[in-house]
Parts: C-alpha cells; structure tokens; sequence
C-alpha cells in the first residue's frame, strides 16, 4: 500500500489554488456532461485511479447512461457519441499527450465545426487542469475510497 501525503491539509492554500479552475469551469461553455467525460478520458490517459471514480460518480451523477461512462476508453469504436463528442475527445486526448507535439490541425478543425472559440478554450482548459490533478493526485497517491 503506498503513503498518501494529504495534501490539502500540509498546504492548503496550494490545494485551493489548484482546485480555483474548477469553480470557473462549474459555470464555463461545455456542458457539464461533456466535462466530466472529458475530466475521465483524461484521468483515464493518466492512469489517475481516485479521478477515474470520481468523474465517473460525477457523470452518473449528472445523468450520463453507464454505456456511455463505461465506453469512454474505446470512444472510437463506441456508437454512442455524436460527432461533436468526438472531436472533443480527439482533442483532449492531443492535448493530453501534447509530449507527442502540437495537436493535429484536423483535430482543431474538427473542433471548430462543433464549438465555437470560447468553447474551444474552455475544452482545452478542462484537459489542461485535469492533467494538473492528474499529476498532483498521482504523485501524492491520492486513491478512491474502498
């Protein structure tokens, strides 16, 4: 069993600082259905097993049909998501693996076929910040409870 560091507790204003996006992204552009599919999708690149629980609880949550939670990791081959849907993944997926290089021009276009430019910048500040969690959780072996 590894250590957890409670890292909220040790620093709390840097905890508070790293959550502060949340609260804008609780009132931003994408539908909050669209947010906690992409906060899995990218938990689910990251291996981060505490952020795979909870935006899967957030999404049940939400609405969202378990065949649709449950397809996320396999969204190409998952006859359950419209096209703006897949842009949205295609796109965070890029922007998760951004070691791999600048994201796709055809991912952008794909994008803006289905979003417009605010709602560009905040898919993309929804992946950004949750690779930050990602990492943060990760590394201080934040786990889902039992």
């Amino acid at each position: 069993m590894s250590l957890r560091i409670d890292y909220g507790k040790i620093v709390p204003g840097a905890a508070k600082a790293m959550y502060a996006t949340n609260g804008y992204l609780d009132d931003c552009s994408i539908d909050q259905g669209l947010r906690r599919m992409i906060e899995l999708r990218v938990s689910q690149i990251n291996g981060c097993n505490y952020c795979i629980w909870l935006h899967s609880r957030q999404a049940r949550e939400l609405g969202e049909a378990e065949e649709r939670i449950d397809s996320v990791a396999n969204w190409r081959n998952a006859g359950c998501y419209s096209d703006a849907e897949r842009a949205a993944f295609a796109w965070t997926e890029s922007v998760t693996r951004i070691t791999d290089g600048t994201p796709p021009d055809d991912r952008f276009a794909a994008l803006q076929a289905h979003f417009d430019d605010r709602q560009i910048v905040d898919l993309t500040v929804t992946a950004a910040n949750m690779n930050a969690l990602n990492r943060l959780g990760i590394s201080m072996c934040l786990e889902p409870p039992e």
